[in-house]
């Protein structure tokens, strides 16, 4: 694990997994044949905790421009600036399990934020960056 600095609040746009695991691809596909030069930009997957524990998942891709969202009927979410505690999965395809048991060690610090989400930036093709925010130092 090792820490990782964003300088700035990162707009994406996404779209929701009708379940999770099982709905993901079909979130990644409906984003996809939304957004369809989403490949030239950052993708991000979005995970957090519902009120009964079951865990929301959401497809994302950058925002362009503000309100491009209405555009393709996506809602849209905003990735807050700070530290994150993150760990990089290269070749993520070759073992996809990788990803979830990564984010129990990341969420089981007891210094990351309780309202922050799981973060995955994939920041390329093959690898992915697990994040997850970490309590804001007081000033």
């Amino acid at each position: 694990m090792e820490k990782y600095h964003l300088d700035h609040d990162i707009s994406i746009l996404y779209v929701q997994a009708s379940s999770f695991p099982e709905g993901i691809s079909a979130a990644w596909e409906s984003l996809h044949s939304r957004v369809k030069d989403s490949q030239g930009r950052k993708n991000f997957g979005i995970s957090f905790m519902d009120r009964t524990g079951g865990i929301i998942y959401r497809a994302a891709t950058e925002e362009a421009y503000p309100g491009e969202a209405d555009q393709y009927g996506c809602e849209t979410f905003k990735i807050k600036k700070g530290d994150y505690l993150s760990v990089l999965i290269p070749d993520f395809m070759e073992n996809i399990p990788s990803i979830g048991q990564v984010f129990r060690k990341l969420t089981a610090e007891s210094s990351i934020d309780p309202e922050g989400v799981a973060v995955e930036d994939y920041f390329n093709e093959k690898d992915v960056r697990c994040m997850v925010r970490l309590l804001d130092e007081p000033a």
